[in-house]
């Protein structure tokens, strides 16, 4: 590899004169923005056991109304970008968003796109242009990027989920902006995945509806977990995956993030490709540990971790286990550069 020239080689009188003109030389910056072989990220692996995180969650429910917080959420950061970085990855912000009985965060609408994996309670739920989503354990919700959504909670305890936002992408575009509203009318009927989509390759007829851009927005989790333990009962042994789709287009539920679930059975080890894109995980039940490039992680229920681009994973189940992972294989997809490596 070439070596090339560094900024201290140049005179000082030249680089003076650069500053003065507001320009730079490209060479010796070249490697930091086009590294040989692949990137070199900043992203470094966090973990969040949510037995840590739960009761600073509760406590903060006790020193801030909502009213005070729009939305009550503690951040989860990048520890290579250091804590109060809003990015769990380069792409993907993640954070736990606590709803106490008898609350509701107010209607906006935002330009990035957002999900809620429910952590725990019954009770919560969210409006999604007009449509009312029971909140369950487990349960995917979307509120893509321009759709209007509240939260309320009809329970006795508290509910907790965590939102999954491609908010690090609008805010580097300097796109990123929320508007105000009143609380939505609610349509007197259930949600889309009970009603039109509530059996997978069946979509109402095209010649009586007319789809939704997100015709879905709810995906129960008792519905994704039977599909994995018939996947994994009649498989070939290898980990049992989903993916989460536009029960329209086949395509991935939004735009620029990606959501796949998984199954490891009691003992199994699961050894991926290594991928470019960079992945948050979230365990909706069951233990194990997870490597990543040499770095051990012992994870239970309910905890969240994250790994960088191109990193080395290796997961094993102590217990049977299911993890829903969040990507950004639909914005690299996009831009025609997700790859795979073999190991």
């Amino acid at each position: 590899m070439t070596q090339l020239g560094t900024l201290e080689e140049l005179p000082q009188d030249y680089r003076d004169a650069m500053a003065k003109a507001g320009v730079a030389p490209l060479w010796p910056m070249m490697r930091n923005v086009l590294p040989h072989g692949q990137p070199k990220p900043q992203t470094r692996t966090g973990f969040w056991k949510y037995d840590d995180v739960r009761p600073l969650l509760l406590r903060a429910g006790e020193l801030t109304p909502v009213e005070k917080a729009e939305r009550r959420v503690l951040v989860l950061s990048d520890p290579g970008r250091g804590n109060g970085a809003m990015q769990a990855t380069a792409s993907i912000y993640l954070g736990m968003q606590l709803l106490l009985p008898g609350e509701t965060a107010p209607a906006h609408v935002h330009t990035p796109s957002a999900t809620r994996i429910i952590v725990e309670g019954k009770g919560g739920y969210t409006v999604v242009d007009g449509e009312k989503l029971p909140m369950e354990d487990g349960d995917l919700v979307l509120t893509p990027g321009g759709d209007w959504h509240d939260h309320g909670h009809e329970g006795t305890e508290p509910v907790v989920w965590l939102d999954a936002l491609d908010l690090p992408l609008f805010v580097y575009l300097e796109g990123s902006y929320a508007t105000e509203g009143p609380l939505q009318a609610q349509r007197n009927r259930p949600d889309a995945s009970l009603v039109e989509y509530r059996s997978a390759g069946l979509v109402p007829s095209r010649s009586r509806n007319t789809a939704r851009k997100y015709p879905m927005t709810r995906f129960p989790w008792a519905r994704t977990e039977e599909a994995l333990r018939e996947i994994a009962k009649y498989g070939d042994g290898g980990v049992a995956e989903v993916d989460f789709i536009n029960p329209e287009t086949g395509m991935d539920v939004l735009p620029t993030m990606g959501f796949t679930a998984m199954m490891l059975a009691k003992g199994q080890a699961d050894h991926p490709p290594i991928r470019s894109c960079s992945s948050a995980f979230h365990v909706v039940k069951g233990s194990g540990t997870t490597v990543i490039d040499g770095k051990e992680i012992a994870w239970g229920p309910k905890d969240t971790f994250t790994a960088a681009p191109f990193a080395e994973i290796d997961h094993q189940a102590g217990e049977e286990a299911f993890l829903i992972r969040v990507h950004d294989r639909p914005l690299q997809d996009k831009l025609g550069y997700y790859e795979e490596r073999a190991r």
